[in-house]
Protein backbone atom coordinates (compact mmCIF):
# COMPACT_ATOMS: atom_id res chain seq x y z
CA UNK A 1 0.00 0.00 0.00
CA UNK A 2 1.44 3.55 -0.64
CA UNK A 3 1.95 5.43 2.45
CA UNK A 4 -0.13 7.58 3.86
CA UNK A 5 1.06 11.17 3.31
CA UNK A 6 0.99 13.54 6.65
CA UNK A 7 1.55 16.97 8.42
CA UNK A 8 3.05 17.57 11.79
CA UNK A 9 2.53 20.49 13.26
CA UNK A 10 4.40 21.98 16.20
CA UNK A 11 7.27 20.04 14.65
CA UNK A 12 10.19 22.26 16.30
CA UNK A 13 8.96 21.36 19.69
CA UNK A 14 10.21 18.34 21.84
CA UNK A 15 6.89 16.41 21.46
CA UNK A 16 7.18 17.52 17.50
CA UNK A 17 10.67 16.40 16.97
CA UNK A 18 9.29 13.08 18.74
CA UNK A 19 6.80 12.98 15.79
CA UNK A 20 9.62 13.57 13.40
CA UNK A 21 11.80 10.67 14.67
CA UNK A 22 8.93 8.65 14.97
CA UNK A 23 8.16 8.65 11.26
CA UNK A 24 11.44 8.57 9.63
CA UNK A 25 11.40 5.89 6.97
CA UNK A 26 7.48 4.87 8.20
CA UNK A 27 6.04 2.11 6.19
CA UNK A 28 2.22 3.98 5.99
CA UNK A 29 2.88 7.09 6.86
CA UNK A 30 5.28 9.81 5.24
CA UNK A 31 5.90 13.27 6.64
CA UNK A 32 5.36 15.97 3.45
CA UNK A 33 4.59 18.90 5.75
CA UNK A 34 5.81 20.16 8.88
CA UNK A 35 4.33 24.00 10.75
CA UNK A 36 5.47 25.47 13.45
CA UNK A 37 5.54 29.50 14.94
CA UNK A 38 5.97 31.98 12.75
CA UNK A 39 9.18 32.08 14.22
CA UNK A 40 10.12 29.10 12.28
CA UNK A 41 8.32 29.64 9.08
CA UNK A 42 10.02 30.05 5.91
CA UNK A 43 13.30 27.84 7.14
CA UNK A 44 14.08 24.23 6.44
CA UNK A 45 13.37 22.16 9.03
CA UNK A 46 17.05 21.52 9.89
CA UNK A 47 17.60 25.81 10.10
CA UNK A 48 14.13 26.24 12.73
CA UNK A 49 16.06 23.24 14.50
CA UNK A 50 18.97 26.15 15.40
CA UNK A 51 18.83 29.06 17.12
CA UNK A 52 19.36 32.72 15.72
CA UNK A 53 22.95 31.83 16.58
CA UNK A 54 23.47 28.77 15.51
CA UNK A 55 23.14 26.85 18.36
CA UNK A 56 21.06 23.02 17.98
CA UNK A 57 17.05 23.03 19.38
CA UNK A 58 16.88 19.42 18.76
CA UNK A 59 16.36 17.78 21.92
CA UNK A 60 15.77 14.35 20.68
CA UNK A 61 18.81 12.01 21.65
CA UNK A 62 17.83 10.63 17.63
CA UNK A 63 19.42 13.08 14.61
CA UNK A 64 16.97 14.85 12.82
CA UNK A 65 15.80 12.40 10.06
CA UNK A 66 17.38 13.10 6.60
CA UNK A 67 14.29 12.71 4.93
CA UNK A 68 12.79 15.75 6.81
CA UNK A 69 15.61 18.14 6.98
CA UNK A 70 15.06 19.72 3.65
CA UNK A 71 11.03 20.25 4.32
CA UNK A 72 10.03 23.91 4.72
CA UNK A 73 8.51 25.18 7.69
CA UNK A 74 5.11 26.50 7.09
CA UNK A 75 3.51 28.94 9.44
CA UNK A 76 0.61 27.03 11.42
CA UNK A 77 -1.88 29.99 11.79
CA UNK A 78 -1.84 29.83 8.16
CA UNK A 79 -1.21 26.28 7.20
CA UNK A 80 -3.79 24.22 5.38
CA UNK A 81 -4.17 20.42 4.86
CA UNK A 82 -3.64 20.62 1.17
CA UNK A 83 -1.70 17.71 0.17
CA UNK A 84 -2.12 15.45 3.14
CA UNK A 85 -4.25 13.34 4.36
CA UNK A 86 -3.29 13.55 8.61
CA UNK A 87 -2.61 16.04 10.65
CA UNK A 88 -0.21 15.21 13.96
CA UNK A 89 -0.46 18.46 16.35
CA UNK A 90 1.90 18.93 18.81
CA UNK A 91 0.55 22.36 19.86
CA UNK A 92 -0.44 23.69 22.86
CA UNK A 93 -3.71 23.91 23.57
CA UNK A 94 -4.63 27.40 23.00
CA UNK A 95 -2.98 27.05 19.79
CA UNK A 96 -5.04 23.63 19.01
CA UNK A 97 -7.91 24.98 19.89
CA UNK A 98 -7.83 27.28 16.79
CA UNK A 99 -6.03 25.03 14.56
CA UNK A 100 -7.06 21.18 15.48
CA UNK A 101 -10.61 22.28 14.10
CA UNK A 102 -9.42 24.28 11.11
CA UNK A 103 -7.72 20.89 9.95
CA UNK A 104 -10.52 18.60 10.69
CA UNK A 105 -13.09 20.13 9.15
CA UNK A 106 -10.94 18.26 6.07
CA UNK A 107 -8.72 15.37 7.68
CA UNK A 108 -8.16 13.55 10.97
CA UNK A 109 -6.43 14.85 13.63
CA UNK A 110 -4.33 12.92 16.19
CA UNK A 111 -3.18 15.37 18.88
CA UNK A 112 -1.05 15.44 22.20
CA UNK A 113 -2.71 18.53 22.91
CA UNK A 114 -5.47 18.81 25.90
CA UNK A 115 -7.67 21.53 24.07
CA UNK A 116 -10.25 18.90 23.15
CA UNK A 117 -9.76 16.04 25.58
CA UNK A 118 -12.64 16.42 27.70
CA UNK A 119 -15.49 17.41 24.92
CA UNK A 120 -18.20 14.45 25.12
CA UNK A 121 -17.82 13.82 21.51
CA UNK A 122 -14.24 13.41 21.11
CA UNK A 123 -12.50 10.08 21.88
CA UNK A 124 -9.26 10.03 24.01
CA UNK A 125 -7.64 6.88 22.60
CA UNK A 126 -5.14 4.96 24.44
CA UNK A 127 -4.03 1.62 22.55
CA UNK A 128 -5.49 -1.40 23.33
CA UNK A 129 -7.36 0.22 26.35
CA UNK A 130 -10.39 1.72 24.54
CA UNK A 131 -10.55 0.81 21.09
CA UNK A 132 -14.43 0.29 21.19
CA UNK A 133 -14.70 4.47 21.56
CA UNK A 134 -13.92 4.69 18.19
CA UNK A 135 -17.74 4.87 17.61
CA UNK A 136 -17.50 8.71 18.62
CA UNK A 137 -15.94 9.43 15.40
CA UNK A 138 -18.96 8.93 13.23
CA UNK A 139 -21.06 11.28 16.21
CA UNK A 140 -18.20 14.02 15.93
CA UNK A 141 -18.01 13.76 12.02
CA UNK A 142 -22.30 14.23 12.12
CA UNK A 143 -22.00 16.68 14.96
CA UNK A 144 -19.63 19.03 13.64
CA UNK A 145 -19.68 18.61 10.20
CA UNK A 146 -16.34 17.72 9.26
CA UNK A 147 -14.95 15.38 6.75
CA UNK A 148 -12.29 14.47 9.58
CA UNK A 149 -12.17 14.18 12.89
CA UNK A 150 -9.94 14.95 16.27
CA UNK A 151 -8.64 13.02 18.81
CA UNK A 152 -6.11 13.95 21.10
CA UNK A 153 -4.13 11.19 23.41
CA UNK A 154 -4.22 11.26 26.98
CA UNK A 155 -2.03 13.26 29.28
CA UNK A 156 1.66 11.38 29.74
CA UNK A 157 0.52 11.11 33.24
CA UNK A 158 -2.63 9.18 32.79
CA UNK A 159 -0.94 6.83 30.52
CA UNK A 160 0.85 4.52 32.70
CA UNK A 161 -2.06 4.44 34.93
CA UNK A 162 -5.11 3.60 32.75
CA UNK A 163 -3.20 1.20 31.24
CA UNK A 164 -2.19 -1.00 33.94
CA UNK A 165 -5.63 -0.13 35.75
CA UNK A 166 -7.66 -1.61 32.46
CA UNK A 167 -6.90 -5.05 32.52
CA UNK A 168 -7.32 -5.06 36.54
CA UNK A 169 -11.02 -3.14 36.14
CA UNK A 170 -12.23 -5.95 33.53
CA UNK A 171 -11.06 -8.67 35.84
CA UNK A 172 -11.88 -7.81 38.99
CA UNK A 173 -13.57 -4.68 38.82
CA UNK A 174 -12.11 -1.38 40.90
CA UNK A 175 -13.79 0.54 43.41
CA UNK A 176 -10.91 3.55 44.29
CA UNK A 177 -7.67 4.24 43.31
CA UNK A 178 -4.42 6.65 45.01
CA UNK A 179 -1.41 7.54 42.77
CA UNK A 180 1.52 9.94 43.77
CA UNK A 181 3.62 10.51 40.54
CA UNK A 182 7.31 11.24 39.99
CA UNK A 183 7.48 12.79 36.73
CA UNK A 184 9.78 13.54 34.18
CA UNK A 185 11.44 17.18 33.32
CA UNK A 186 10.67 16.45 29.40
CA UNK A 187 6.53 16.48 30.30
CA UNK A 188 7.32 19.98 31.26
CA UNK A 189 9.21 21.81 28.61
CA UNK A 190 10.22 25.12 29.55
CA UNK A 191 7.18 25.69 31.78
CA UNK A 192 7.79 27.84 35.15
CA UNK A 193 8.74 25.94 38.09
CA UNK A 194 10.89 23.47 36.63
CA UNK A 195 13.89 25.61 35.52
CA UNK A 196 17.49 24.52 36.73
CA UNK A 197 18.03 26.13 39.80
CA UNK A 198 14.04 24.71 40.81
CA UNK A 199 14.84 21.45 40.18
CA UNK A 200 18.38 20.79 41.14
CA UNK A 201 18.46 18.76 44.91
CA UNK A 202 14.92 19.18 44.95
CA UNK A 203 11.07 17.61 44.16
CA UNK A 204 8.37 20.18 43.02
CA UNK A 205 5.01 19.10 44.75
CA UNK A 206 2.61 20.74 42.36
CA UNK A 207 2.17 21.08 38.44
CA UNK A 208 -1.28 23.25 37.73
CA UNK A 209 -3.88 20.99 36.95
CA UNK A 210 -1.98 17.93 36.54
CA UNK A 211 -3.86 16.11 39.01
CA UNK A 212 -7.31 17.25 37.77
CA UNK A 213 -6.43 16.06 34.56
CA UNK A 214 -5.46 12.64 35.41
CA UNK A 215 -8.68 12.25 37.57
CA UNK A 216 -10.94 12.89 34.94
CA UNK A 217 -9.09 11.16 32.00
CA UNK A 218 -8.63 8.34 33.75
CA UNK A 219 -12.49 8.02 34.24
CA UNK A 220 -13.05 8.83 30.90
CA UNK A 221 -10.47 6.46 29.46
CA UNK A 222 -12.16 3.55 31.17
CA UNK A 223 -15.67 4.62 30.85
CA UNK A 224 -18.34 2.60 28.50
CA UNK A 225 -19.30 4.23 25.12
CA UNK A 226 -23.85 4.13 25.37
CA UNK A 227 -25.21 5.34 22.55
CA UNK A 228 -23.83 8.64 21.55
CA UNK A 229 -21.78 9.34 24.50
CA UNK A 230 -19.12 7.66 26.90
CA UNK A 231 -20.02 6.62 30.53
CA UNK A 232 -17.38 7.71 33.00
CA UNK A 233 -15.90 4.22 34.70
CA UNK A 234 -17.59 4.53 38.35
CA UNK A 235 -14.51 4.64 40.15
CA UNK A 236 -12.70 6.97 42.50
CA UNK A 237 -9.62 8.43 41.64
CA UNK A 238 -6.87 10.64 43.84
CA UNK A 239 -3.88 11.74 42.76
CA UNK A 240 -0.57 13.63 43.48
CA UNK A 241 1.36 14.56 41.00
CA UNK A 242 5.30 16.17 41.14
CA UNK A 243 8.37 17.01 39.00
CA UNK A 244 11.63 15.18 39.72
CA UNK A 245 15.13 15.21 38.12
CA UNK A 246 14.34 12.86 35.26
CA UNK A 247 14.90 13.40 32.59
CA UNK A 248 12.42 11.14 30.34
CA UNK A 249 9.91 8.07 32.10
CA UNK A 250 7.52 8.94 34.62
CA UNK A 251 7.51 7.07 37.74
CA UNK A 252 3.89 6.44 39.99
CA UNK A 253 3.18 4.74 42.83
CA UNK A 254 -0.43 3.35 42.81
CA UNK A 255 -3.19 2.00 45.32
CA UNK A 256 -5.70 0.05 44.19
CA UNK A 257 -9.24 -0.98 45.71
CA UNK A 258 -10.55 -3.93 43.85
CA UNK A 259 -14.14 -4.83 43.68
CA UNK A 260 -12.98 -8.53 45.53
CA UNK A 261 -10.40 -10.65 47.02
CA UNK A 262 -7.67 -11.04 44.37
CA UNK A 263 -4.20 -13.56 44.23
CA UNK A 264 -1.26 -11.59 43.13
CA UNK A 265 -0.63 -14.27 40.91
CA UNK A 266 -3.95 -13.32 39.29
CA UNK A 267 -3.02 -9.75 38.85
CA UNK A 268 0.40 -10.37 37.23
CA UNK A 269 -1.58 -12.99 34.93
CA UNK A 270 -4.32 -10.33 33.64
CA UNK A 271 -1.34 -7.74 33.20
CA UNK A 272 0.42 -10.39 30.92
CA UNK A 273 -1.98 -11.38 28.71
CA UNK A 274 -3.31 -7.47 27.69
CA UNK A 275 -2.57 -6.59 24.44
CA UNK A 276 -2.25 -9.50 22.67
CA UNK A 277 -4.47 -8.87 20.23
CA UNK A 278 -2.85 -5.54 19.59
CA UNK A 279 0.42 -7.37 19.20
CA UNK A 280 -1.07 -9.53 16.43
CA UNK A 281 -2.35 -6.72 14.42
CA UNK A 282 0.96 -5.76 12.38
CA UNK A 283 0.74 -2.08 13.43
CA UNK A 284 4.75 -0.73 12.82
CA UNK A 285 4.69 0.94 16.21
CA UNK A 286 2.64 -2.02 18.56
CA UNK A 287 5.00 -3.34 21.03
CA UNK A 288 4.68 -6.86 21.94
CA UNK A 289 3.43 -6.40 25.43
CA UNK A 290 1.79 -3.35 26.63
CA UNK A 291 2.82 -4.26 29.93
CA UNK A 292 6.06 -5.84 31.45
CA UNK A 293 6.04 -7.05 34.89
CA UNK A 294 9.67 -6.92 36.70
CA UNK A 295 10.05 -9.09 39.71
CA UNK A 296 13.28 -7.48 40.71
CA UNK A 297 11.83 -5.81 44.30
CA UNK A 298 14.57 -2.70 42.91
CA UNK A 299 12.62 -2.10 39.48
CA UNK A 300 11.29 -0.52 37.70
CA UNK A 301 13.66 2.09 37.49
CA UNK A 302 13.03 5.04 35.07
CA UNK A 303 17.20 4.71 33.90
CA UNK A 304 16.64 0.53 32.77
CA UNK A 305 13.13 0.25 32.20
CA UNK A 306 11.83 3.25 30.39
CA UNK A 307 12.97 2.33 27.16
CA UNK A 308 10.91 -1.16 27.10
CA UNK A 309 9.83 -1.98 24.01
CA UNK A 310 11.16 0.88 22.74
CA UNK A 311 9.27 2.96 24.92
CA UNK A 312 5.99 1.70 24.39
CA UNK A 313 5.22 -0.69 27.27
CA UNK A 314 4.62 0.02 31.07
CA UNK A 315 6.69 -1.50 33.16
CA UNK A 316 5.17 -2.52 36.39
CA UNK A 317 6.64 -3.99 40.06
CA UNK A 318 6.67 -4.09 43.59
CA UNK A 319 3.25 -5.21 43.24
CA UNK A 320 1.57 -6.10 47.23
CA UNK A 321 -1.14 -6.74 48.70
CA UNK A 322 -2.23 -3.44 50.66
CA UNK A 323 -3.33 -3.95 53.89
CA UNK A 324 -4.52 -0.40 54.34
CA UNK A 325 -7.23 -0.86 51.54
CA UNK A 326 -10.37 -3.55 51.12
CA UNK A 327 -8.85 -5.85 48.73
CA UNK A 328 -6.40 -3.58 48.04
CA UNK A 329 -2.88 -3.99 46.05
CA UNK A 330 0.21 -1.60 45.35
CA UNK A 331 2.70 -1.33 42.86
CA UNK A 332 4.78 0.83 41.11
CA UNK A 333 5.19 1.73 37.14
CA UNK A 334 7.36 3.75 34.88
CA UNK A 335 5.96 5.03 31.94
CA UNK A 336 7.92 6.53 28.74
CA UNK A 337 6.20 10.34 28.43
CA UNK A 338 7.28 11.00 25.00
CA UNK A 339 6.77 8.05 23.29
CA UNK A 340 3.57 6.09 24.01
CA UNK A 341 2.80 9.04 26.79
CA UNK A 342 2.98 11.68 23.37
CA UNK A 343 4.34 11.11 19.58
CA UNK A 344 5.03 7.55 19.37
CA UNK A 345 1.09 6.46 20.97
CA UNK A 346 0.07 8.64 18.46
CA UNK A 347 1.13 7.43 15.70
CA UNK A 348 0.31 4.03 16.85
CA UNK A 349 -3.40 5.47 17.32
CA UNK A 350 -3.27 6.69 13.86
CA UNK A 351 -1.68 2.93 12.59
CA UNK A 352 -5.11 1.19 14.63
CA UNK A 353 -6.91 3.89 12.38
CA UNK A 354 -5.86 3.48 8.77
CA UNK A 355 -6.06 -0.39 9.84
CA UNK A 356 -9.62 0.03 10.38
CA UNK A 357 -10.80 1.76 7.91
CA UNK A 358 -11.15 5.30 9.47
CA UNK A 359 -8.22 7.19 8.06
CA UNK A 360 -8.32 6.43 3.81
Amino acid sequence: MSRIPVAVVGATGLAGQEFLVSLAGHPMLQVVKVAASSRSAGKTMAAAAKDDKGASRWFCTEPLPDEMAGLKVEDSATMTTDGVRLVFSAVEADVARELEPRCAANVPVISTASAFRYEPDVPVFLPGVNWDHVGLIDVQRKKRGWKGFITPGPNCTTVGLAMTLRPLDVAFGIERVIMTSMQALSGAGRSPGVTAMDILDNIIPYIPKEEEKVERETAKILGKLVGDAIVPAPLSVSCTCTRVNVLEGHTESVFVQLQRPVRLDDVKAVWRDFGADLAGMGLPSAPKRLIAIREDPYRPQVRLDRDEEGGMATVVGRLREDPALPNGIKYILVSHNTRMGAAKGAILVGEYLIKKGHIA
